[in-house]
């Protein structure tokens, strides 16, 4: 072990440069020892090292910033225990670490939710900070949950809405976007929560509404955001054909958001391909139109006049 992490701390340090360092400052990533490697890199590393949990740790341990990003990257989520996760957000010194952190590794963890709300309370910075930062990874990999789980945390949310230090109250704004882009429900949810902070007296928390108010109201954010999901019933094999499922009841009309309504008992591929085909003919026959209006004789002109087409319109024979 000793070898395998003095040998990944070389390969840290060969790519060290220090003139990203003030750079980095400049957006708040600070912390001692920081070597000044772009993230790229550092996944890289980490893809090369493959998952080694006890790696994890000792890179951990060492306190240098992106070590701990990438002992992040490389240990195992189903062998982090609640008291490994305690020690490591209370090691939090920088906010990239922190949200990678949460991104990388709690995020898939059994405890995440259990840490949400324990953390949320906390009065360090990036510990508070990673309740919330790990709420908004969460609204994007935990497809699993349900609305309920997110209803909890916009309590939270509201909670810590007038938290003053600038990493929380980003984090918290952060929490309220993702929360807001999960699905269309929680989407009118978030937004009701934003408007309700809009009356407070509070500076962050106008911010943090103002701010989520405006991402979750455009449109173009508005239309990827999918509907909740529903519980559909099985539809079991044909037994003609074990490889296809069986065809919508007759009874049923499937509507088509794009072209209008699917016919009952006709299968979707071939009413899409029927959509297609009849929409390049309709295209077709419009260019052909076209066509013979641009070329066609002007009227009035003599046939041998030179001006006999679309050419001859706007140019000298």
């Amino acid at each position: 072990m000793t070898s395998k992490l003095d040998t990944l701390l070389t390969l840290l340090k060969n790519h060290a440069n220090p003139r990203n360092v003030e750079g980095m400052a400049r957006f708040g990533i600070v912390g001692e020892g920081r070597l000044g490697i772009s993230m790229p890199v550092l996944r890289t590393i980490a893809r090369e090292t493959g998952k080694d949990h006890p790696l994890a740790l000792a890179l951990w341990n060492t306190r240098i910033p992106e070590a701990m990003i990438v002992a992040s990257m490389v240990a195992d989520p189903a062998a982090m225990s609640e008291e490994e996760m305690e020690a490591w957000a209370s090691a939090f010194n920088s906010w990239d670490v922190c949200d990678q952190t949460c991104l990388n590794l709690f995020v898939r963890s059994p405890s995440a939710w259990k840490m949400v709300r324990r953390w949320s309370g906390r009065k360090e910075e990036f510990v508070r900070r990673a309740a919330f930062a790990l709420i908004a990874c969460l609204a994007v990999h935990d497809t699993a949950a349900d609305d309920k789980r997110f209803a909890g945390a916009l309590r939270l949310i509201v909670k810590a809405a007038d938290d003053e230090r600038n990493f929380v109250r980003k984090a918290v704004n952060w929490a309220l976007r993702g929360t807001g882009k999960r699905n269309l429900a929680l989407h009118a949810a978030a937004l009701t929560t934003a408007r309700s902070l809009l009356k407070r007296t509070s500076r962050t928390a106008r911010w943090i509404a103002a701010d989520a108010i405006k991402e979750l109201e455009n449109p173009s954010i508005r239309l990827r955001i999918k509907p909740s999901k529903a519980v559909k019933p099985h539809t079991p094999a044909n037994p003609q054909d074990p490889h296809r499922r069986n065809p919508d009841p007759p009874e049923r009309e499937r509507v088509n958001h794009t072209r209008g309504i699917q016919p009952a008992g006709l299968p979707r591929r071939r009413f899409t391909f029927f959509v297609r085909c009849t929409t390049f003919l309709s295209e077709l026959s419009f260019l052909h139109s076209w066509r013979e209006t641009c070329y066609a004789q002007p009227s009035g002109v003599p046939e041998n006049s030179g001006c006999n087409g679309y050419r001859g319109r706007f140019h000298s024979p």
